[in-house]
């Protein structure tokens, strides 16, 4: 079942994630794939890049993929295109580490996310990480059911 509550997103990003590893994690300053994971960074997690055109991000090495990263992983970011997500999900499956995985906006692949839940896995697409813990937060009510689909 997807994730598609406040109480869900809380969930995952207050009490169960530690570790995030931002795959297309960039590191150009102004790019939302270099922004948001910075923004987690500033918010006390622990961001692991994954991107095999760079060496080093945020100084942390950035791994050439997910399968490369030795770490623990509590969530999986994704900032590639919709395209790449499946490969990336079933990287994703057969870690016994990864409990979430979260596609950025305008990011999406549904039989993708149907083989992650199914691994027991909770998937949220199309959403963007830095403004869902923004709204949380906050204390502003992010309305999940009331959200307009993005093209």
């Amino acid at each position: 079942m997807p994730v598609d509550t406040d109480a869900a997103v809380r969930e995952i990003l207050e009490s169960r994630t530690e570790t995030v590893t931002v795959v297309g994690c960039s590191s150009t300053p102004g790019k939302a794939a270099h922004d948001v994971p910075k923004y987690l960074l500033e918010h006390g997690y622990d961001v692991l890049p994954v991107n095999p055109h760079a060496d080093e991000i945020f100084g942390r090495e950035a791994s050439d993929s997910l399968a490369d990263v030795d770490d623990e992983i509590d969530l999986v970011c994704i900032f590639r295109p919709s395209e790449d997500v499946s490969g990336i999900v079933d990287e994703a499956i057969v870690r016994d580490d990864v409990d979430e995985i979260w596609t950025q906006r305008r990011i999406r692949d549904d039989e993708a996310a149907a083989r992650a839940e199914r691994a027991g896995r909770d998937v949220v697409q199309d959403r963007c990480v830095k403004v869902e813990h923004r709204h949380l937060a906050a204390g502003v009510r992010v309305r999940f059911a009331e959200a307009v689909p993005r093209a």
